[in-house]
């Protein structure tokens, strides 16, 4: 709506300003444009520096400071300071690990978004504190080219799961920024280097960043960028290594429960420490009256178990890919923590070749990001790239017995569309309950849930009868929606689904082994639901056909057949499937007798006043 109350009409044919590519990091953020036929990142702080620290601090007078002056107010003002925001997206207020992330005042309502206590205003939420950095980059953007800047492409962590990447569209917006298409950040890193460099083959994205570690491998073969698999860890990065730091220098000065203003001052140095360690052997480090000496050797022994868990991720990344480490083209490095020499040593040695850093590793995923929003808005770009991402866990529906039905499973390419054909179990069930589960494991219970929605108006019709196709749709971004439609009436019902709370990276990591490690039991598991659901069916069935014809079977038939009942509901109670499926067998050779005259009654009665001839 206009100032004037009027409402405005969109025009899509109304210029939209420059398209820019943005990374919103954990530590620093970017943001790029193609300039002259070529990716190239904006000047967004003080001077020409490139990196905007991602760093909020909120006044006591209600104003918004954000970058390198946010990030000087940390050690004096921690609560007030929220530094590495990212690491809060989609994660809910009871998460264990929310509350370890920083030494903030979390609001006490029992929402299920995370919600900082800072002053000079209402509590705010990792979306708006992101949507300030956003909007920090945007107005730079728009200082540096004398013009709006309206569109941009965002990149987000390979391993960002669905309400992640919801979080950042919705800061996105909150900017005033139209989210062209919210990118993988290695896949934007595989596009800086495929573009620029004219390579094709299979490479490894190895993308360490302040606050998330990706692994991805990706063939590139003529304009097609393809993620084969991906794998990540969502809580480990330079932090950590500062972290690191930090807690031994506290440890040596005695500091058991050390001050927010302590801890934020402890880490500030042990940043800095960690980026004069790349370039020099000792450091002395400096905090609270407190000196102490730290080398690159003491540094690289306390990250060493930090560093060999990207190891892990990547040995699976790979083994998902079907790809040995020898038939890699090259290594990509992405992310301002692989600067650490240990890190690149590790790296070298986990792939068995010198990983490539021609492009800052800084720089290359805001580079990538910006190509891809050029290819998206100027129609002038003759060359056609296309960017085939994945889904890292599989998706589908709770059905009966808590049985988990993948629908789309993990590493299917993106976008995705995928459809079953599910029925009602009860008789007359007018309406079917849909739970939308996320996860390797073959019983619902053992998955994380996404959403849960009805579809009614189902025409009552006998069990098995009905058929309702259930779509789920995987957008290019990444974000699910499912569609419920009854085939019959077209009767139908649509969810996007939009969880409020995110997966930890312990959850995603357990996940997957989990779904290794217990394959054969959750097989076994699964099978035993479904014999007892059958059982269920049967039963009932078997039931209202006693009641409806109490005397058709003699005594010695109908003790047979209770005997037979007995047998199957005692297994169906058990642990056994086999179990179950051989008492069902029994059954329906006791049932045999029923069966039969149950039918002859039927043919009976519709031939009872005609003729044979009339058939």
């Amino acid at each position: 709506m206009s100032k004037n109350g009027f409402l405005q009409i969109h025009d899509p044919l109304r210029p939209k300003g420059h398209a820019v590519g943005i990374d919103l990091g954990t530590t620093n953020s970017l943001v790029a444009a193609v300039i002259q036929g070529r990716p190239r990142c904006v000047p967004v702080d003080e001077g020409e520096a490139l990196l905007l620290p991602s760093v909020v601090h909120y006044a006591t007078a209600g104003g918004v400071v954000v970058g390198a002056r946010a990030k000087g107010l940390a050690a004096s003002h921690p609560t007030d300071t929220i530094v590495s925001v990212k690491r809060f997206m989609g994660r809910s207020p009871e998460d264990p690990e929310t509350r370890k992330l920083g030494h903030y005042r979390f609001a006490s309502d029992k929402g299920k978004v995370v919600r900082f206590e800072v002053s000079g205003g209402q509590p705010v939420t990792p979306i708006e504190v992101s949507g300030e950095i956003l909007r920090a980059l945007k107005r730079r953007a728009e200082s540096h080219f004398a013009g709006k800047v309206e569109q941009a492409v965002i990149t987000v962590p390979a391993y960002f799961d669905d309400a992640q990447r919801q979080a950042t569209k919705d800061a996105g917006r909150l900017a005033g920024l139209e989210v062209l298409r919210l990118i993988n950040e290695p896949t934007a890193a595989a596009l800086a280097y495929g573009l620029d460099k004219g390579s094709q083959g299979t490479f490894a994205v190895y993308d360490l960043g302040g606050g998330t570690f990706d692994i991805s491998i990706l063939q590139l073969v003529e304009g097609v960028f393809q993620v084969k698999s991906t794998g990540g860890d969502s809580a480990l990065g330079g932090d950590d290594f500062d972290r690191a730091i930090a807690e031994r220098v506290l440890q040596v000065m005695g500091q058991a429960s050390p001050t927010p203003s302590l801890v934020a001052e402890t880490m500030a140095a042990a940043r800095k420490t960690k980026e004069l360690l790349t370039h020099e052997s000792v450091v002395e480090l400096a905090v609270g009256g407190h000196t102490q000496s730290v080398s690159r050797a003491d540094f690289e022994l306390w990250i060493r178990p930090l560093v060999q868990r990207t190891g892990l991720v990547c040995r699976r990344a790979l083994r998902d890919a079907g790809v040995e480490p020898g038939q890699l083209d090259g290594v990509i490095l992405v992310g301002g923590s692989t600067r650490v020499p240990a890190v690149r040593a590790y790296v070298a040695e986990l792939f068995g070749r010198e990983p490539l850093g021609d492009i800052d590793p800084d720089q290359v995923v805001a580079l990538g990001a910006a190509v891809q929003a050029d290819l998206l808005t100027n129609a002038d770009r003759q060359d056609e790239v296309l960017l085939l991402d994945v889904i890292p866990l599989s998706l589908g529906l709770e059905t009966m017995g808590g049985v988990a039905e993948k629908v789309i499973p993990r590493n299917s390419t993106i976008p995705i569309a995928a459809a079953q054909v599910f029925t009602t179990f009860q008789e007359g069930q007018n309406a079917m309950d849909l739970h939308v589960v996320q996860g390797e494991r073959e019983l619902v219970e053992d998955c994380r849930s996404l959403a849960r929605f009805r579809l009614s108006g189902i025409p009552p019709m006998p069990p098995g009868m009905a058929r309702v196709e259930v779509k789920f749709q995987v957008d290019a971004d990444g974000i699910l929606s499912v569609t419920a439609k009854e085939q019959s009436t077209g009767v139908s019902q649509h969810i996007t689904v939009r969880p409020s709370h995110g997966l930890t990276d312990e959850e995603i990591e357990q996940m997957l082994l989990d779904s290794i490690e217990h394959a054969e039991d959750d097989i076994q598991k699964r099978q035993l639901r479904e014999q007892q659901v059958d059982a269920e069916r049967v039963l009932v069935d078997l039931r209202k056909q006693l009641a409806t014809f109490p005397d058709i079977l003699d005594a010695v038939e109908r003790a047979r057949l209770d005997a037979a009942v007995e047998r199957v509901t005692q297994a169906a109670n058990g642990t056994d499937g086999n179990a179950v499926k051989e008492a069902l067998g029994v059954l329906e050779q006791a049932s045999q007798p029923l069966v039969e005259r149950v039918m002859n009654q039927a043919i009976a009665g519709a031939l009872k006043g005609h003729s044979v001839e009339e058939y």
